[in-house]
């Protein structure tokens, strides 16, 4: 029996130590070499403190800042520990609701659908620059500024296409808000 166990258990214990301590080691030493700031958490400071991560949503409810996608993560959302995707059907009633009330605050249709839908995560970093651009006028008016130098900001702050190809044009609404407080 021991014949069997020995080789059994020494190799759990080598495997264990291999691809459980070794190889995750292995893989993040190389990831902060070669990418250091995604590693960290792409994570943005301001005047040498730590504001969010361009990876994680948060939530900006003032007038003159953009806002963001809904999150249902957590009870007041934009909680990284609650992330999850709601489950809902797109015949619930609950999302139907939900999605009626979110147009019927984000104006006259056509509305974006990010504008009015959750993310998957609840997290979502970034709007699509449609919704960021219906949200031009309330943001300059907030402000006291000319719209035309949000929308030159807002331009600034659109990302393209990863590779020319890959995904939709988006704007991280953390960076473009902290740009808008450096420009006052």
């Amino acid at each position: 029996m021991s014949a069997i166990l020995r080789p059994a258990l020494a190799t759990v214990i080598l495997f264990t130590a291999l691809l459980g301590l070794a190889m995750p080691l292995a893989v993040t030493g190389v990831a902060g070499l070669v990418l250091p700031e995604q590693a960290g958490g792409s994570l943005i400071q301001r005047d040498g403190r730590v504001v969010g991560s361009a990876l994680i949503g948060q939530n900006f409810a003032s007038p003159g800042y953009f806002h963001p996608r809904a999150s249902n993560a957590g009870s007041d959302g934009y909680d990284a520990t609650a992330s999850a995707a709601t489950q809902l059907a797109p015949t619930s009633a609950k999302l139907v609701d939900a999605v009626r009330g979110r147009v019927a605050e984000n104006g006259p249709a056509p509305v974006p659908a990010d504008a009015v839908t959750a993310s998957g995560s609840g997290l979502d970093p970034h709007i699509s620059p449609e919704n960021a651009a219906r949200q031009v006028a309330r943001v300059a008016q907030a402000r006291g500024w000319p719209e035309d130098r949000v929308r030159a900001l807002l331009a600034e702050h659109t990302e393209g296409r990863e590779l020319g190809l890959l995904g939709e044009p988006r704007v991280n609404v953390l960076r473009l808000n902290l740009a808008l407080d450096a420009a006052r």
